[in-house]
């Protein structure tokens, strides 16, 4: 079975990260999806939050699950039985941060190969963060993230207004 890891924080999710998993689930068996817990970051939504709204807008696209973890994506991807970590590019700003990261990724386990893959066009532009800073602005941002990503993400401004 050809097994790739795809991690990322996805806080939120967005229609380019599905991009990217659409596209890599054609390529390879089965995708998981690893939602890094990341202390050096402050998320808006909870690691079983986002675990959560990656199974919902996944659960059509065959051959992905999605699973969370924290420490080296290395080691969790061995622990998946995988050989391959897809990283998403939308621009040329990503690809040298990407590139050190895939060749010390390289070095410390060079069992594991790193694929890039460039975003869709239409997507190139688009950020969680430019959705977050859109969402706690009241903007719409249902052409940036799924349907079911729009509700979670309203539905959290509204609570952190209200408090």
């Amino acid at each position: 079975m050809r097994r790739a890891v795809y991690p990322g924080t996805f806080d939120p999710v967005t229609n380019g990260h599905l991009d990217i998993i659409r596209r890599a689930a054609q390529q390879f068996d089965e995708v998981v999806v690893g939602v890094l817990c990341n202390s050096k970051k402050s998320p808006l939504f909870s690691i079983d939050e986002r675990v959560r709204m990656l199974q919902e807008v996944t659960k059509d696209i065959p051959g992905v699950r999605v699973d969370s973890f924290d420490g080296m994506t290395v080691n969790f991807v061995r622990a998946c039985g995988a050989g391959v970590i897809i990283r998403g590019l939308r621009a040329v700003t990503d690809f040298e941060n990407e590139l050190q990261m895939a060749q010390t990724n390289r070095v410390i386990a060079p069992d594991i190969d790193t694929m890039l893959m460039v975003t869709s066009l239409e997507y190139a532009y688009l950020s969680s963060t430019i959705v977050k800073e859109l969402a706690s602005h009241g903007e719409a941002i249902e052409r940036f993230v799924p349907p079911y990503a729009a509700e979670k993400i309203k539905e959290k401004y509204k609570e952190i207004i209200q408090k």
